[in-house]
């Protein structure tokens, strides 16, 4: 799979999946595929979660980089190979050139988390921290590769890469030869794009749905305009699938043979990846849990058996703590709230027992006498409450003021 610049790019073919697939036995891993009894109540048929979060460096992402490092010639090699990325496909990279024995430089944000920029630098490349976006880290690799002669391996925008990928979609027909639909998050389409490749080419049948965050979501308006477009300023927590315009090589190949493309929001990501972890027992990062939010969102929308390929797992601790609260509260089963009281002995302890009677359970307290805002005898209390549902919260808080608090928030 050798393609020189001036070459235009080739479609991708099943045949090339399938070279792919033989590429990387040994490498990667068939990855598991489980049952999840709960969305398959709530779908109405059975639903399956392909766990990609658990392939060697935490995503899908070796697969692709492997077959594109392992396609380029002896000479491409011996000049190295650079990426940008904020950690799954830096990962990926590492691991592959490694494998190979083929130097890697890896660009990455400044505010990349930590545990992503040593697992990249374990894995054996050399970290570069240039840019607070992933354009600017982008811009930066890409001049590297024209001073050093370095190979860029874009992350999503090429065939080999799309091939790699795309053996995810030959395991899913293999593990599950009876379904009906197939679920993938899509940022710049590369994993999409291989996996509508294959199962099409096998199962014209087979619906293929991608998702994408509401605030990152470049495919609806350039599916629409017929050609990749730009969006200003992509933001979701879902930094995996956070791309603002599609590659033009799968463009192509998803405005071709996937069947739909959906957005979901904040809150659906936030849940879907409680979801995974409480129900499943799977870590799966934002990203990954974008195919659960989709069938959460509107399960009634799905022909079963469905696939959802959770992508990866690889979440920074500090953000995966916060989505967890964000993911309960939009659950109802975290409310955070401050209440305003009179500042004498024992006013906590009787706002305590306040929210002991209404059986909210207190996470933590942070109590404020000195404020500007404050009257001399009146201080402030912030509450972390956890809670069992939206109608516990309202009562809750029906509590609070009924016991003549004034509640803030």
């Amino acid at each position: 799979m050798n393609y020189r610049k001036a070459d235009p790019l080739p479609p991708v073919t099943l045949d090339d999946v399938r070279g792919a697939q033989k590429m990387l036995a040994g490498v990667a891993r068939t990855t598991a595929m489980e049952g999840s009894r709960y969305l398959s109540r709530l779908v109405g048929a059975p639903v399956h979660l392909k766990c990609e979060n658990l392939q060697r460096t935490g995503s899908f992402k070796l697969r692709g980089a492997y077959v594109r490092i392992a396609g380029l010639l002896p000479e491409e090699r011996a000049a190295g190979v650079v990426a940008a990325s904020a950690g799954n496909h830096a990962q990926g990279v590492a691991l592959a050139s490694s494998l190979l024995g083929v130097r890697s430089t890896v660009f990455m944000p400044q505010g990349a988390p930590l545990p992503k920029i040593s697992a990249t630098q374990h894995y054996g490349a050399e970290v570069r921290l240039h840019g607070q976006v992933v354009d600017e880290t982008l811009a930066a690799a890409q001049e590297y590769a024209e001073a050093t002669g370095a190979v860029f391996i874009h992350p999503f925008d090429h065939p080999d890469i799309i091939a790699g990928q795309g053996t995810v979609g030959l395991e899913i027909l293999d593990q599950c030869p009876e379904v009906r639909t197939i679920v993938v998050g899509i940022g710049g389409g590369g994993l999409a794009a291989g996996v509508a490749v294959a199962v099409k080419a096998l199962r014209p049948d087979v619906r293929i749905v991608g998702v994408q965050a509401e605030g990152a979501a470049a495919y609806p308006p350039s599916l629409a305009a017929g050609r990749p477009v730009s969006i200003a300023n992509p933001a979701t927590m879902a930094d995996g699938i956070k791309v603002g315009r599609p590659g033009d090589v799968p463009f192509g190949i998803v405005g071709t043979l996937v069947d739909e493309v959906r957005t979901v929001g904040e809150d659906a990501l936030s849940t879907a990846l409680l979801l995974c972890l409480e129900r499943a027992k799977l870590v799966v990062e934002p990203a990954g849990a974008s195919p659960v939010a989709a069938l959460l969102s509107e399960p009634e929308a799905f022909e079963g058996p469905v696939v959802a390929l959770l992508s990866g797992g690889n979440v920074d601790p500090l953000l995966l703590q916060r989505i967890l609260r964000h993911g309960m509260a939009a659950q109802g089963r975290y409310l955070a709230v401050t209440v305003r009281l009179t500042d004498r002995p024992g006013a906590l302890a009787a706002l305590l027992g306040v929210l002991s009677v209404a059986d909210a359970n207190v996470l933590d307290v942070s109590h404020v006498r000195t404020d500007p805002r404050l009257g001399l005898s009146e201080a402030e209390v912030e509450l972390h409450l956890e809670t069992k549902g939206a109608e516990h919260c309202a009562e809750v808080g029906r509590a609070l003021r009924e016991a003549g608090y004034t509640v803030i928030g």
